[in-house]
C-alpha cells in the first residue's frame, strides 16, 4: 500500500459531533492547542504488512500496550501544519509537500518506515474536508498534527516492528498571548538543545522534552521563549525551543544559523530565504555568536531580530534575557523588515497575495 492510487481510506464519520453552537463559542477565542475537531486519521504499519488501514473516525482515546516501544525507547516524530479559510471560499494549506518529506527524513533519523509523500497528501486533505467547519474565520487557523509512533510491545532495544499514524486538527488563534508586539526571550546558559551527530534535525519529541526545562526557566524570568546555543562551544545561536531564527542587519541583509544538522529545517525559514532573496535581498546562512549579537545591537548594526514557525508564523524579537545581561532589539514595536516579511507571507498562505512559487495547496 504504497501508491495513493491503491489506498482506500474508509470512513466512519462520528454520531455524536460537537454541535454548531457549541463549535461556534469554541472557535470565538480557541487560542493554541486547546480546541479539537471532531475526528482524526489513523494508518497502521507492520513490518509484514507495511502501510494499512487507513481510516477517518471519530477522535477518540487510543490503547496501547504498556510494553509499547515509544513509551520504553521514545520512537516518536511529529509535523505542524496549517489549513486556512481563502477568501474566495476555498480553503488551502501552505506547502504541505514539504512537511511530508520533512516526515519522511524525520523516521529516516529515528529508524522509522517513511509514509510515502501521496498519502501523507491525502491523510490531510482527507481531514480537513470532513473538518473544514473547525477552521475559525479570519486571522484563525486548523493547525494540524501528523504524528508517528512505535506501537509493537516488546522490551528490547531495536527499531518497532509496528507504527500507527495519527493525525489530528486543532482550531487556533495566535500562538503567544500577548499577539502582535515583540517577544522575549531567554537565553540559556545552563542547557543545549542538540549536538552533532543527535536529532537536531528531526522533528521528535525527544528534542522537545528535553528543552522543557530551560522554556520553564525562560518563563521563569518573564519570558516568552528560550533561544539556545550550540552544545560545543556554547557561543553559536541555533534557535528557539521551536522557531528558527533570522537578524535583520542595518545594510538589509538577513542573517539565520546555517543547517548543520543541529537545528530543524523550517519549512518558513525556508520560504522566508526564498522571498528575501526574490526581493533582491541578501541572505547569509551563516553562524552568528550571541557575543556577535550583543555588540550588534549596541552598534546600531542589528536593526531587526525575529523568530519563525508554523505556529507563530513570524514573531518578532524585541528583548534577550540573560545572566550576563540583557540585549534590547526593539522598543515595543515590530519592525518594518519584519513586518514586510510577514505580511508577504501570511498574504500568500492566505490567497491574498500571488503564489508565483507554487506553495499554496488547494483542496476545494
Amino acid at each position: 500500500m504504497n501508491d495513493l492510487s491503491k489506498t482506500t481510506f474508509t470512513r466512519h464519520p462520528t454520531d455524536r459531533p460537537v454541535p454548531a453552537d457549541v463549535r461556534a463559542g469554541l472557535l470565538k477565542d480557541p487560542g493554541f492547542g486547546k480546541v479539537f475537531s471532531d475526528h482524526m486519521v489513523t494508518i497502521r504499519w507492520t513490518k509484514d504488512g507495511g502501510w494499512h488501514d487507513a481510516q477517518v473516525r471519530a477522535r477518540a482515546p487510543i490503547s496501547l500496550d504498556p510494553a509499547a516501544a515509544v513509551l520504553h525507547y521514545g520512537q516518536e516524530i511529529f509535523e505542524g501544519l496549517k489549513a486556512y479559510n481563502l477568501g474566495d471560499g476555498s480553503i488551502a494549506l501552505f506547502r504541505p509537500d514539504q512537511n511530508a518529506r520533512r516526515f519522511q527524513s524525520s523516521a529516516a533519523r529515528m529508524a522509522m518506515p517513511e509514509l510515502p509523500e501521496a498519502m501523507f497528501l491525502q491523510a490531510v486533505d482527507e481531514l480537513v474536508k470532513i473538518d473544514s467547519a473547525w477552521i475559525p474565520k479570519g486571522d484563525g487557523s486548523l493547525y494540524l498534527r501528523p504524528f508517528m509512533f512505535a506501537t509493537e510491545a516488546f522490551l528490547g532495544v531495536r527499531p518497532s516492528y509496528e507504527y500507527l499514524f495519527i493525525l489530528i486538527a486543532s482550531s487556533v488563534g495566535s500562538y503567544f498571548k500577548g499577539g502582535e508586539k515583540p517577544v522575549t526571550v531567554w537565553l540559556t546558559d545552563r542547557y543545549t538543545r542538540a549536538a552533532e551527530g543527535g536529532t537536531g534535525a528531526a522533528k521528535c519529541g525527544g528534542n522537545y522534552a528535553s528543552s522543557l526545562l530551560a522554556q520553564a526557566e525562560a518563563m521563569e524570568n518573564g519570558c516568552d521563549q528560550v533561544v539556545f546555543l550550540d552544545a560545543a562551544e556554547h557561543r553559536w545561536v541555533e534557535e528557539l525551543g521551536g522557531m528558527n531564527v533570522f537578524l535583520v542587519m542595518d545594510d538589509g541583509s538577513l542573517v539565520t544559523p546555517p543547517l548543520s544538522g543541529t537545528i530543524l529545517p523550517g519549512i518558513t525559514r525556508d520560504a522566508i530565504i526564498t522571498l528575501a532573496r526574490k526581493e533582491g535581498r541578501t541572505v547569509r546562512e551563516e553562524r552568528y555568536s550571541i557575543d556577535q549579537w550583543r555588540a550588534d545591537a549596541a552598534s546600531g548594526k542589528l536593526k531587526e531580530a525575529f523568530a519563525c514557525g508554523t505556529a507563530a508564523v513570524v514573531a518578532s524579537i524585541g528583548k534577550i534575557k540573560s545572566s550576563k545581561g540583557d540585549i534590547v532589539v526593539a522598543d515595543g514595536t515590530t519592525g518594518p523588515v519584519t513586518a514586510a516579511i510577514k505580511a508577504k507571507l501570511v498574504g500568500i498562505q492566505r490567497g491574498d497575495v500571488a503564489d508565483e512559487f507554487g506553495w499554496v495547496h488547494r483542496i476545494r
